[in-house]
């Protein structure tokens, strides 16, 4: 790709036109290259460097770029000087509704989540658990946004994730499907763990009750003291994916 689309990733449109997204960052930049020797797909994307990365190993092609135009390509204020360009469809392969889920896996649906730093903390959060699947929903924040993806620290190269899931598609594909109310059980209790897809609402609206109730979700809640009306997005799945690993 020529520098000056590659600039134009940090828009959401360009990103689904094009079907690349960036990657920035040393720490990010070795997660890749990790999850490329078990994904063959991944081994296509593309290195730039400026000269402080200049002699870095990597079985991408690797071009060498001046601290000016890093500086333009980077989405960050003091960008390191390494940036992948990576394939969309190469990282969302195992994320595909015809692969093979994984013996015992969990679904982790988001509806309408909007913080980039919510859904890459959940993704990073999955990723450390291990076999869990995120399904987001249509309004989502776009998983390929570069803060999801620096918050993810890496993890949304070891998560499959879907998107735009519709919420009246879930009783198709789950029998059991569980969600947080104030309302439900503890989710400590032994029954919480026998759903085979947990649903979390937005971070302000949560999820029309309606919609729960056709789906016939079954309500959990995470016992506080309750000074405060709620707990963030993030802390409450992390509690759950925490209570199902326990």
């Amino acid at each position: 790709m020529k520098l000056d689309d590659i600039k134009k990733l940090q828009q959401k449109k360009y990103r689904e036109a094009f079907g690349y997204f960036l990657v920035e960052g040393e720490h990010l930049v070795l997660e890749l290259q990790k999850a490329a020797l078990n994904n063959v797909h991944l081994q296509h994307c593309d290195l730039y460097v400026t000269s402080h990365f200049e002699h870095w190993q990597s079985p991408f092609q690797t071009h060498l770029v001046s601290e000016r135009q890093m500086a333009q390509l980077a989405d960050t204020k003091t960008p390191q000087g390494i940036i992948a360009l990576v394939p969309i469809a190469a990282a969302a392969i195992v994320s595909s509704t015809n692969a093979a889920h994984s013996e015992n896996e969990r679904a982790i649906y988001l509806h309408e989540i909007q913080d980039p730093g919510n859904l890459g903390t959940i993704l990073r959060t999955l990723a450390w658990f291990g076999n869990f699947r995120c399904l987001l929903s249509p309004g989502s924040v776009d998983p390929y946004n570069s803060k999801v993806v620096r918050a993810s620290m890496g993890a949304i190269f070891h998560v499959p994730i879907e998107v735009d899931v519709g919420l009246d598609s879930l009783c198709e594909r789950f029998q059991r499907i569980a969600c947080l109310d104030m309302q439900g059980d503890n989710v400590q209790t032994t029954s919480f763990k026998h759903f085979d897809c947990y649903l979390f609402g937005n971070e302000a609206r949560g999820v029309p009750r309606e919609q729960l109730i056709a789906l016939a979700a079954q309500p959990f809640t995470i016992v506080g003291g309750g000074a405060i009306e709620s707990l963030n997005l993030a802390s409450a799945v992390n509690i759950c994916t925490y209570e199902l690993n326990r």
